[in-house]
């Protein structure tokens, strides 16, 4: 086939052909890419704005200064990388309408709560620097983020590590009149969420937890996701086959 393009590019008139078929060719390619599903990411409205970092997809939301959800995949070798904390907390410059920043937290009494852990994402040196975005941070009481939020987070590790891959939504659940903080008008939420699925293990769970201390196991806030989306009115992974969606979301999977 490539001899036979060759001998047509060779013929009077018909150079013009070869930037067109590069044309196509690259097409293509984006038409490919395009159609590779994203299992993380969730429904999406029309008022919504996706950003994609190299480590994960979000949907910001300008009016409460965070995102509406973070989605990732979480693999067995992502926790095996050696990046270490960087700690630097800095404005995402993919937001083009500013985020939140270090005065909205400054001595607000709440901690700048990871929605994508920075323990997540020790694969890369990318990865842990736009972990630190704002976009990726959210108004967390201490004993709330410290805490159980931190226990559910390193549960979840302890999932990927043993069903070789995860895709994970976080997200703070966002209305109207919540507190709000700084200069900025960061909201706090009175509720996080956790959904993640394990397409290998045909495996599903979500987690609903209020922003307070808690003491109790972190399974006494378990749910399915088919209970999750009720309350948060957005359908999850719905990239998924319709069959396997509904195996995975109908149910509260016991995980391993």
């Amino acid at each position: 086939m490539l001899k036979r393009f060759t001998t047509t590019f060779k013929k009077p008139g018909a150079q013009w052909s070869i930037p067109a078929f590069f044309m196509l060719l690259l097409s293509f390619q984006i038409l490919s890419s395009e159609k590779q599903p994203c299992y993380e990411c969730p429904q999406t409205f029309a008022e919504e704005h996706i950003y994609q970092h190299a480590a994960y997809t979000f949907s910001y939301n300008e009016a409460h200064e965070q995102a509406n959800w973070v989605a990732y995949l979480l693999t067995r070798a992502h926790l095996n990388g050696g990046e270490e904390r960087t700690d630097h907390f800095v404005e995402d410059p993919l937001v083009l309408t500013g985020t939140a920043g270090a005065q909205d937290y400054a001595k607000s009494g709440y901690d700048r709560g990871h929605l994508a852990p920075a323990a997540d994402m020790s694969w890369s040196e990318k990865a842990m620097q736009e972990s630190f975005y704002y976009s990726n941070m959210s108004p967390q009481l201490p004993g709330f983020n410290r805490g159980i939020w931190k226990r559910l987070e390193e549960q979840v590790r302890s999932w990927a590590a043993q069903l070789d891959s995860l895709y994970i939504i976080t997200g703070p659940v966002l209305g109207p009149q919540l507190i709000k903080i700084g200069p900025n008008g960061v909201s706090v939420p009175k509720y996080y969420f956790k959904a993640l699925v394990s397409v290998k293990a045909k495996k599903g769970i979500a987690f609903l937890m209020p922003n307070n201390k808690s003491d109790l196991p972190v399974m006494e806030f378990a749910m399915s996701i088919d209970q999750l989306e009720k309350s948060l009115g957005r359908d999850l992974f719905i990239a998924l086959p319709d069959k396997l969606e509904q195996q995975l979301e109908s149910v509260q999977h016991p995980m391993p």
